[in-house]
């Protein structure tokens, strides 16, 4: 597809969405900047709720393509993640396939497969493929959403990449992150060969640097023209005598999700 130049940002005033307000620029893109919070810094940024249909559809109107980071990106109750997460992003592709919006990049997550063991040293990655373990209500909004991604590619023609997120941060503050830490400027090159590939259809990816620690297989990413330039290890000598080597013992580092497998769960009240 041609390159889109104007690329609708939900959930602008995020932590991912504020790395990314300042780096996809760079690559051409005008950004039309989307949240419930207002935007600090930009006044033509819109506020709003993703239930607010009309807003959404105003928002998407004009637009060649959409990355939706908007909803609830910890867990919560089930009623709050069902609005944000999977009613929120029900109204995004109904807006999109309503204007004619083509492609959206969907921030997907690790914790699709929270469940998941990571691989020890020397076996095989885990491939895009696998069963999905979600680990939490959040990680099942987000394995709904790569399912609402495929119907919506299936009935109406609208090409998602899924990108499922290990750490987008400056910098890795755990070992764990250590395996799926993504640098910004990586995050940046992936999310803008997920609004240029070509053919997509529903694409699922993992969302990573070229880590040494790697748990994952990067090959769906680098088969869109992703070529991660980051890798966490300059800051594993650091984290490692600070918190010491994963423990296999220990639930938190024997699943992919971290702490999400074993942090109380927050039930509806």
């Amino acid at each position: 597809m041609p390159a889109p130049r104007t690329v609708l940002l939900t959930g602008a005033a995020g932590g991912l969405g504020t790395l990314m307000r300042g780096l996809l620029p760079a690559y051409g893109y005008e950004l039309r900047l989307f949240d419930v919070a207002p935007v600090q810094g930009e006044p033509d940024a819109i506020t709003a709720d993703l239930g607010d249909r009309e807003a959404l559809r105003a928002a998407v109107r004009g637009v060649d393509a959409i990355i939706h980071l908007a909803g609830i990106s910890l867990e919560a109750s089930f009623d709050k993640i069902l609005r944000a997460n999977i009613e929120g992003t029900y109204n995004l592709y109904e807006a999109a396939r309503e204007e004619g919006v083509r492609r959206v990049v969907f921030a997907s997550s690790n914790h699709v497969i929270g469940y998941t063991p990571p691989p020890a040293p020397g076996d095989v990655l885990i491939p895009i493929g696998i069963t999905r373990r979600p680990d939490t209500f959040y990680g099942l909004s987000k394995s709904f959403g790569e399912d609402l991604a495929q119907l919506y590619w299936d009935r109406h023609g609208i090409e998602t990449v899924s990108v499922r997120i290990g750490s987008c941060f400056a910098r890795p503050s755990s070992v764990r992150m250590l395996s799926v830490w993504m640098s910004p400027g990586d995050g940046a090159r992936l999310f803008h060969a997920a609004l240029t590939a070509e053919g997509v259809g529903h694409t699922v990816v993992h969302g990573s640097s070229d880590n040494t620690r790697l748990w994952w297989d990067l090959s769906t990413a680098r088969s869109l023209g992703y070529e991660p330039q980051d890798d966490s290890e300059s800051y594993a000598a650091e984290l490692i005598a600070e918190h010491g080597e994963l423990d296999p013992d220990n639930p938190e580092h024997a699943h992919v999700g971290g702490h999400f497998v074993t942090d109380p769960p927050i039930w509806p009240r």
